[in-house]
C-alpha cells in the first residue's frame, strides 16, 4: 500500500512497532470506513470527536453525504494529557435529537472517550447511535465499525510534523 511504513520496535509504545500513515493512505482508511458503515447503517449525522477524530469523521460524513458536527471529548488540554479520564469539554450537538447518529474518532484504545461521547449523545435523544474509528487496539473496547486492528504506534499524517516557532518539526515521540 502506498504510504505504509513499517518500522522495527519502538520504545515509545513498548516495542510494538510503528504504522505510519501518509495523507493518501489516511484517505483510503476513511473511504474503507465509510464503505463499511454504509453496508449496515445509514446515519443522518456524523459527530466527530475533537480533536483528531474530526478528520476521519468529516471525511466519512462527506462520503456518506450527511450532516457533520463535532464535540470535544478528551484527556488533553493544550496538546498535553492532563486528565486521567476523558471529559466532555463542549456541548453535545442537539441536532442529534431524533436522528441516526454515527460518532467517529481516529482510534480506540481504552474506549473511555467513545463511551463518554456515546453517553452524552444518548442524553439528547437520538433515534439510534453507533460508533466508528479508523483503528482499534486488540482486546479492548470495540466500536461498531473500524477499519484496522493494530497494537502498533499509529502515526497519523497530522502528527508526523507540527508547527513550532513557525517551522515544521517532528515531535520527539516520532523522531
Amino acid at each position: 500500500m502506498p504510504g505504509f511504513v513499517a518500522s522495527h520496535t519502538s520504545p515509545a509504545n513498548g516495542g510494538m512497532g510503528t504504522f505510519e500513515l501518509s495523507w493518501e493512505l489516511f484517505g483510503e482508511f476513511c473511504r474503507a470506513l465509510a464503505v463499511r458503515v454504509s453496508q449496515e447503517y445509514q446515519p443522518d449525522l456524523v459527530i466527530g470527536l475533537a480533536t483528531a477524530g474530526v478528520m476521519p469523521a468529516a471525511t466519512v460524513a462527506t462520503m456518506l453525504q450527511v450532516d457533520f458536527e463535532a464535540m470535544k471529548v478528551t484527556r488533553r488540554e493544550r496538546g498535553q494529557v492532563v486528565h486521567a479520564y476523558p471529559r466532555v469539554l463542549s456541548p453535545t450537538p442537539v441536532s442529534a435529537r431524533g436522528r441516526r447518529v454515527l460518532i467517529v474518532d481516529e482510534i480506540t484504545t481504552s474506549g473511555d472517550t467513545l463511551r463518554l461521547a456515546l453517553a452524552a449523545v444518548r442524553e439528547v435523544g437520538p433515534a439510534q447511535v453507533r460508533t466508528a474509528t479508523s483503528f482499534v487496539r486488540p482486546g479492548r473496547y470495540r466500536p461498531d465499525y473500524f477499519t484496522m486492528e493494530t497494537d502498533a504506534l499509529v502515526v497519523f499524517p497530522w502528527d508526523r510534523q507540527v508547527i513550532e516557532n513557525h517551522e515544521l518539526v517532528t515531535p520527539p515521540i516520532y523522531a
